[in-house]
């Protein structure tokens, strides 16, 4: 289950990265935004599942 879960978080991470990268790419400021929304939604998912482990142990 938290591997799952990790392998979202990492999973949106890069699709955000990419969508940023791409909204710049072409000028479009929103999917720069939505980009850097994803990131932060992945990296708020993976300092939870860390949480969880560092708990668990």
């Amino acid at each position: 289950m938290a591997g799952d879960q990790k392998a979202k978080g990492k999973k949106e991470q890069a699709k955000g990265k990419a969508k940023e990268a791409m909204g710049r790419a072409v000028g479009n400021e929103r999917m720069e935004a939505e980009g850097r929304m994803e990131q932060s939604k992945g990296d708020a998912r993976q300092a939870k599942e860390k949480a969880k482990d560092t708990f668990k142990h």
